[in-house]
């Protein structure tokens, strides 16, 4: 099956689905051993495994009980740009944000993933000592 015959949208389901439950290595396994990452915390990326663990151990650590859900999905030469929407617990209030992720694949696995979102309402509830 190459890249382009993949049900994205049941990729994206079971992608979208381990980033909720504080289990960084469940959702590391979608990603390739050098798969590049970004995101609005890290402009300029980390790459590989043992950095995106790091990361993702201490984010989902932060945040067990956000859900993400896709929107909309466009196929991509090597991929697809995924519009989706996260609902993220914060104390006492609920952020609801909206973001693209431009994915890369290689062998059925995130190779490049860059994520663009507005983090604003987010960081003020944070900063309002809210989390």
């Amino acid at each position: 099956m190459t890249e382009t015959q993949i049900d994205w949208r049941l990729f994206c389901s079971k992608w979208l689905g381990s980033w909720t439950g504080n289990n960084p290595e469940a959702l590391l396994e979608f990603y390739t051993e050098d798969a590049f990452y970004l995101d609005p915390a890290y402009p300029t990326g980390l790459k590989g495994h043992e950095e995106l663990l790091n990361y993702f151990g201490k984010l989902l650590h932060r945040n067990p009980n956000w859900k993400w859900e896709a929107l909309e999905i466009f196929n991509t030469d090597n991929g697809f740009t995924l519009k989706w929407r996260a609902t993220i617990p914060v104390k006492d209030a609920t952020v609801i944000l909206q973001g693209l992720d431009i994915v890369e694949m290689r062998d059925h696995r995130i190779s490049r993933n860059e994520v663009y979102f507005d983090r604003v309402k987010w960081l003020d509830l944070m900063k309002a000592g809210s989390l």
